[in-house]
């Protein structure tokens, strides 16, 4: 999360997360591939020696026979790698050929998260509109399962919004909040989505809603001083930024509110 801090100070995951507009695409399993092979292929894409090692040690095991069963122990493998080297395209990819042999909840929830982590760090439309459908997929699963699993309930709705239908991931927020009025996830969603579409008000209901739910919650606090930012309340967007450096003595955290409280003057 506090990388994630840092990146907002930037100006790079909050203007991601606050301006991202419907889109569509149609997805295919060649094209999927194709993703992870480019992945692998950049040399932007930089991973620890040891971890490469490792990651091509068990591509050679994997691709000798993907159907058999050690492969599929290989593809959960060399998702852990890919997370941990954050190429989560390549991570995704792999999580689902686990998935697809194990067929349990446990690998449906790993395959539906790796999936939402690739459509979280996605720049581009058409990749966010896939991973998005792809996470959709597997974390629908999951719910199927267990209704009471807010935290899947979450990831599908945020990734109706890069689809054609974003009002349908405000009604599943909506139904959560109707089931569990203080879910923190649920409510920091409604926060941003509301600063996104400009309708600031009632971004400062919900996220005052979640810091009276959980006061410690660094990003809800941080979000809370930019609604009162963007709606001209300095004295309370001050008062937001001030309380961000008194949650967390992290450089990165103190960089963002520093950020944010130098932008007021």
């Amino acid at each position: 999360m506090k990388t994630r801090i840092a990146l907002l100070a930037a100006g790079l995951i909050l203007i991601w997360l606050l301006f991202l507009l419907p889109r569509v695409v149609v997805e295919n399993e060649g094209s999927l591939k194709s993703e992870v092979q480019t992945e692998d292929e950049n040399p932007h894409n930089t991973i620890p020696e040891n971890t490469r090692n490792s990651i091509v040690s068990l591509r050679l095991d994997y691709f000798k026979d993907p159907s058999s069963d050690k492969s599929a122990i290989f593809a959960d493998s060399l998702n852990t790698l890919y997370r941990e080297a954050g190429q989560y395209d390549s991570a995704a990819w792999f999580a689902e050929r686990s998935a697809s042999f194990f067929n349990t909840m446990d690998s449906y929830r790993k395959a539906g998260n790796s999936y939402y982590d690739a459509y979280t760090f996605a720049m581009e439309a058409e990749k966010q509109a896939k991973m998005g459908e792809k996470a959709r997929e597997y974390l629908s699963r999951v719910v199927e399962n267990n209704a009471s699993d807010f935290d899947a309930r979450n990831k599908i709705a945020m990734t109706y919004m890069s689809s054609s239908s974003p009002m349908q991931g405000i009604q599943l927020l909506r139904k959560i909040l109707e089931e569990a009025p203080e879910n923190e996830t649920a409510l920091f969603n409604m926060g941003m989505l509301a600063i996104q579409s400009g309708q600031n008000d009632r971004a400062i209901d919900w996220l005052n809603q979640l810091i009276t739910v959980n006061e410690q919650h660094l990003q809800g606090q941080l979000l809370l001083g930019v609604a009162y930012q963007n709606k001209g309340d300095k004295e309370n967007a001050k008062k937001q930024f001030e309380k961000v450096k008194t949650l967390d003595p992290d450089p990165s955290v103190q960089a963002a509110a520093d950020s944010y409280l130098k932008n007021l003057n």
